[in-house]
């Protein structure tokens, strides 16, 4: 129900035209955020929970190179997480994990089981990192993680060998996190993350 300021000060707010202001929102009244009132400026019609929703649904895959941006925002926050995990995680972090891991190992058709599974692992070695900072981010993004490993995974089973190679970069993972190896642990961790990458990279090529 709020105004918007206008398009002249929202212009010298972003450092940006009064056209990319005006297109913008445009964008906003096309999304059902905003109504754009004829001499009575622009009133802001969703809630903060509904333009939460739309926002997350459209991060990440309105464009490719968003889900190459997720994937370096996962490897900053994961590669971390899992050096930490080596060193904190508890008898009872590494039961969940393994169950995740356990988890993980259905029919490459279950997509949704498998997903949830691939994403419960990487929640759970951040939940082992003890870090309360790094378990909220990801509990924040959680929404877009989940996409993100949907697609990625999405990606990589079109080759159905590259079920079981997924499956043992996981095992690994676990397994040096297990062994309390914190440099192996993160060496696993970024080099899983940089082989979808990889992956994803080389399918766009040659699509």
């Amino acid at each position: 129900g709020e105004k918007l300021p206008s398009e002249r000060l929202l212009a010298e707010q972003f450092g940006v035209s009064r056209n990319s202001v005006r297109e913008a929102l445009q964008r906003l009244a096309l999304e059902n955020v905003i109504e754009i009132k004829r001499g009575g400026g622009s009133i802001v019609k969703g809630g903060r929970e509904e333009i939460h929703a739309m926002l997350a649904e459209k991060t990440v895959f309105e464009k490719e190179h968003l889900i190459f941006e997720m994937l370096e925002v996962r490897r900053a926050l994961e590669v971390e997480a899992a050096s930490l995990a080596a060193q904190r995680a508890t008898a009872e972090d590494l039961r969940k994990i393994s169950e995740a891991l356990k988890a993980m190992d259905v029919p490459i058709k279950e997509v949704d089981k498998g997903v949830r599974a691939d994403v419960d692992f990487h929640m759970r070695i951040v939940e082992a990192s003890g870090n309360s900072i790094l378990i909220h981010l990801a509990q924040t993004l959680m929404e877009q993680i989940e996409k993100t490993i949907y697609a990625t995974r999405k990606n990589r089973f079109t080759d159905e060998r590259r079920y079981s190679e997924t499956l043992l970069e996981h095992k690994n993972i676990y397994l040096a996190i297990a062994s309390g190896d914190r440099e192996l642990a993160k060496s696993r961790m970024e080099d899983h993350i940089t082989e979808v990458r990889k992956e994803l990279s080389e399918r766009i090529l040659l699509s």
